[in-house]
């Protein structure tokens, strides 16, 4: 019988990666190296990694080897990001708390009619339309977010939102100028994962979550005027949330 199993192995190999012995970018013991050191056949030696490829704790890169995931976050900060005085300036939410460059690509705009769960959210009647933006966000070559935003299209249709490049302050900005200036905001989040289509445009490495957001847009007089999903690579990002203990 082999001296260790499968969990064991991976047990050692992460207590290293959480000590630091294993620093972010270093290599891990290959399947060879694993037989050897610890008397082990193949399968156990795959199983071993593939344990710690699950938790997202390594990848392996082609031809190169198995390597301790590197983990440079995003931290996306609520409320700061969705303050008027980003948008508002004519800057994106987005450098409210990252200033990395950001690029944002495959943008489709399109008219449709309002999925029944887009409709409810945005108080429309099944006869109604939405105009819907959807893209994909890059940041240093790699893909960190997905985003399909659904507007009532009676609302927006003559405007900017409706185009794929909404202007500067971005859609909020363009909201305003309807008259329809967005002052409340309600977002959901659960994480699960991700479907075969999310692998493939968010480049995930096994065993990586996603983190599923609704956010909804309201005026002052409540009225709901966007309702954004947006879908994020959870090992690029950290949420951070500020609250007040007073009520406002």
């Amino acid at each position: 019988m082999a001296r260790h199993g499968y969990r064991e192995i991976a047990d050692e190999i992460r207590s290293l990666i959480d000590s630091g012995a294993l620093p972010p970018g270093s290599k891990v013991l290959g399947e060879n190296e694993i037989m050897a050191q610890y008397g082990v056949e193949q399968p156990t030696a795959r199983r071993a990694l593939d344990v710690l490829k699950n938790e997202g704790l390594i990848v392996a890169r082609r031809g190169s080897g198995t390597y301790v995931r590197e983990f440079r976050p995003i931290r996306r900060v609520s409320p700061d990001r969705l303050n008027k005085t980003v948008w508002g300036s004519d800057r994106s939410i987005w450098s409210a708390t990252d200033n990395r460059r950001l690029s944002v690509t495959d943008v489709r705009v399109s008219k449709e009619s309002a999925p029944p769960h887009i409709a409810h959210v945005l108080a429309l009647t099944p006869e109604e339309q939405v105009i819907v933006r959807r893209r994909r966000y890059v940041v240093e070559e790699q893909s960190i977010q997905l985003a399909t935003t659904y507007y009532p299209a009676a609302l927006v249709k003559d405007s900017a939102i409706a185009e794929a490049d909404t202007g500067v302050g971005g859609a909020y900005a363009r909201l305003k100028d309807l008259g329809h200036e967005p002052v409340h905001f309600r977002e959901e989040l659960r994480t699960r994962m991700p479907r075969a289509d999310e692998v493939k445009a968010l480049q995930l490495v096994q065993g990586t979550p996603v983190i599923e957001i609704m956010r909804t847009a309201y005026t002052e007089a409540n009225v709901p005027v966007e309702l954004n999903e947006m879908v994020l690579d959870s090992s690029s990002y950290v949420l951070e949330y500020k609250f007040s203990a007073h009520s406002n």
